[in-house]
Formats: C-alpha cells, sequence, structure tokens
C-alpha cells in the first residue's frame, strides 16, 4: 500500500511539474545525423522548409516536396513549407500582424506547431545585404534557431544561400555574390561546428547558370531552378542517381532483358517484343519548357534490332519512335504511366500546399489572428477546419507515390 501511495504520489508530481521540467531530457538533446550518411526518411517523419523566398516560391512547382515524396515511397513522411519572401533567421518578414507577438515569436510559433523531425534550412541571402558587419548578428540568429530544432528533436539541414544572377551593373552583381560568398562560408562553418548537414547549392546554381535560364528575374528561382534545385539536393543527400539504363538484347536465340525489365515474350520474333519495366522511383518530370533533355528519366537500350523504326507503346499509349540506330545507343523515355502518374501526385501536393500556405498565414490575418480578430476571429475555424482536406490529399499521394509495373511493346514500323 505504501509503494502504491509512493507511486501516485510521483504521478501527481510528474501531472503538475511545468513542460520545461517535465520534457527537458527529451527535448533538449539533439538527434544525431551524420553530415557523410546517406540521407533517409523513416515513417512518420515531418519534413519542414524553413527559410526565405528560395522555399516560398517552390509552392507554385512543388518539386521538392516531389523529389524526396518519391525517393521514399514506402514512408509515410508529411512536408510543410513555412518559406517567406524576404525572411531572416529573426523572422523579421513575419511581422505582419501586430507586435506582439514579433516576427521572431511568430517563426517560432510557425516551426513548433508543425512538430518538425526533419528541418531544411534556407538564409543568408536575405542578410547579406548587410555586408559582413551583420555576419555576427547573423551567426548568434542562426545559432539560436539550430537551438531550437535541436530542443524540438529534429535534424537540420542547411542550405547556402544561391547566387545574384543578373543585376543593374555587372560591378554590383560581383559585389552581391562576393558577400553571399562570405555568408555561404559562414553557414559551412556553422554547421561543422554544430555537426550539421551542409549543402552548397551556390556554386552548382552559378555553373547550370551557364547554360540553362534559372531564375526569373535573376534573383529568383523558375520552373527550371526548382527542377535542378531538386535534382542537387537529391545528389548532395547522398541518394543513388533515377536515372538507370534498361536493356534488351536480341539474338537469334530470342530476346534477353535485364533487371528492372523482364521479358513476356522471349522469342525470335525481333519485330515485335513485349516486357515489364520495374522502376524503383516514379521519375521527377523535367519542366516543359526545359530544351536541354536531362539524364534524370530512364533510358532504354535495345541491341540487335534489325535496320528499320520501332515505336514503343504501353496501355495504348504512343511513348516515343526512334530508329534501330537509336535504340542501340539508348532512347530516353520522357512519357508514359509513370509520367502520368507522377504528374497527379504534384497536382495533389500542389493543391495540398495551398490550402496549408492560406491555413497558416490568410490575407486578413489580422482581422481573423491578429489584433482585429474579435470582428473575424470565427473564421478560425474555417481555417482548422482545411486540415481535413489536407489529410485527405496527403493520404491520396501516399496511395499513389509507388511505381508500378507496366506492359511494353516495341514494335517495327513498315
Amino acid at each position: 500500500m505504501k509503494a502504491t501511495a509512493s507511486l501516485g504520489y510521483l504521478l501527481l508530481l510528474l501531472l503538475f511539474l511545468p513542460d520545461r521540467w517535465a520534457f527537458a531530457q527529451q527535448t533538449t538533446q539533439p538527434v544525431a545525423d551524420s553530415p557523410n550518411a546517406p540521407f533517409t526518411l523513416k515513417n512518420g517523419d515531418r519534413v519542414v522548409f524553413l527559410g526565405n523566398s528560395l522555399f516560398e516560391n517552390d509552392y507554385q512547382y512543388g518539386y521538392l516536396e516531389l523529389a524526396l515524396t518519391t525517393r521514399f515511397p514506402d514512408r509515410d513522411v508529411t512536408f510543410r513549407n513555412l518559406g517567406w519572401a524576404g525572411d531572416n533567421v529573426y523572422g523579421v518578414a513575419r511581422s505582419t500582424i501586430t507586435n506582439p507577438p514579433t516576427g521572431y515569436q511568430l517563426l517560432m510559433e510557425h516551426l513548433t506547431k508543425t512538430q518538425p523531425t526533419v528541418v531544411f534550412l534556407a538564409f543568408g541571402g536575405i542578410e547579406a545585404q548587410d555586408g559582413e558587419a551583420g555576419l555576427p548578428v547573423f551567426r548568434e540568429g542562426l545559432l539560436k534557431l539550430l537551438d531550437k530544432i535541436d530542443q524540438l528533436g529534429a535534424r537540420a539541414i542547411l542550405l547556402s544561400p544561391i547566387p545574384v544572377l543578373s543585376s543593374d551593373t555587372i560591378a554590383h552583381k560581383a559585389q552581391n555574390n562576393a558577400l553571399l560568398e562570405v555568408y555561404s562560408s559562414a553557414i559551412a562553418k556553422i554547421a561543422s561546428e554544430r555537426g550539421k548537414r551542409f549543402i552548397d547549392i551556390y556554386k552548382p546554381v552559378q555553373e547550370l547558370s551557364k547554360t540553362v535560364a534559372l531564375t526569373e528575374n535573376g534573383i529568383h528561382l523558375n520552373e527550371n531552378g526548382y527542377y535542378y534545385l531538386a535534382t542537387l539536393l537529391e545528389k548532395s543527400l547522398g541518394l543513388a542517381p533515377r536515372a538507370e539504363t534498361v536493356s534488351v538484347n536480341v539474338s537469334k536465340t530470342g530476346a534477353e532483358a535485364a533487371t528492372p525489365a523482364k521479358m513476356v515474350n522471349a522469342g525470335k520474333d525481333a519485330a515485335t517484343l513485349i516486357f515489364t519495366m520495374d522502376e524503383k522511383y516514379l521519375p521527377l518530370p523535367q519542366p516543359a519548357g526545359l530544351a536541354e533533355k536531362t539524364t534524370n528519366a530512364r533510358v532504354l537500350k535495345v541491341t540487335g534490332l534489325k535496320k528499320g523504326f520501332y515505336k514503343l507503346t504501353t496501355e495504348n499509349q504512343e511513348v516515343v519512335t526512334a530508329s534501330a540506330k537509336d535504340w542501340e545507343n539508348g532512347v530516353l523515355i520522357q512519357q508514359g504511366p509513370s509520367f502520368n502518374q507522377v504528374n497527379e501526385i504534384r497536382h495533389m501536393i500542389l493543391k495540398k500546399n495551398d490550402l496549408f500556405f492560406f491555413q497558416y498565414r490568410p490575407p486578413n490575418t489580422t482581422y481573423i489572428l491578429g489584433f482585429r480578430a474579435y470582428e473575424q476571429g470565427r473564421h478560425v475555424k474555417g481555417l482548422e477546419e482545411q486540415s481535413f482536406i489536407i489529410k485527405w490529399l496527403e493520404s491520396q499521394v501516399a496511395l499513389n507515390r509507388a511505381p508500378r509495373s507496366s506492359v511494353y511493346q516495341l514494335t517495327l514500323l513498315k
């Protein structure tokens, strides 16, 4: 009886302890995440993109979330984009309601509410405008932000700023980029000190911009830019290339296919080949306006064909027509069922993000959440009810994110 009573008092004590005491042990330990180990996501992870316009503008395209969603098709992972144009590590751009709460308090509130387990951070682009004199203030703010992420038990991944790709004068552009490099180095140093992952996107974006138009105004990425940014993140996180070459060889004894393809008809009739292709990941569809054909998609190579042109079809849909010589060299597959599937997923991601954007920062924020909430605060319930639709869209993404096996037919045109 004494033991039971003692246990009861102990439980009561724990129940009424202040939160910061009761949970100090489990919230102040940073999550171990080796910067050199391959990146992975697990069931139940909540990924947050936090930063300035680099993340906010991806609301239009959804490439970052699409890339990670299709990379881990067997994991239940949710994503929230908290990017805010013009923001810095102190949340200065979020000061749109009243004061208090301050922009920094809103930044902390927004981050905490998402209950993140993984946070991608994109800051430094705005702070670089303060020059080298602003580095100590930036460093202090970024370290406090990392402390908060550690306290929440989440992994932090730091990104460098991107370069300015055009400006009013060459001298002004060079000056801006010199400062951006200084801040990029500062972020890399902080990441190293704290044992966090750091991804340099400054140099790759600068290099890619020599051959591809990546921005809409020299500062903000366009659709091409976000497509390439997604592929850069995949590579920097140590994820294996999506691209793979599927080989089918035709000989006098029949046709043979290498994994992941399997022959359905392995006979000697090379005029019609039927085979399946099992994809490990859905493709990341490149922007329609991108002239350069990337190697992010699957390549199908068929050797031993007789001269002529062959048409590849699947599910009554023409995929591509090419000569025997082209098939021997390898043909890039840029459409078909898997592309239709991933475009549907992307559409659902965009719709879900659109709902979330207006849920956590509605246009009339002052009247619903701010100091004039006494007028329209009743609409908070409507904002909360959007979570039902958001969760439904996430469930639809989960049902469709895994690739499906398709039957292909390669036929000689006569």
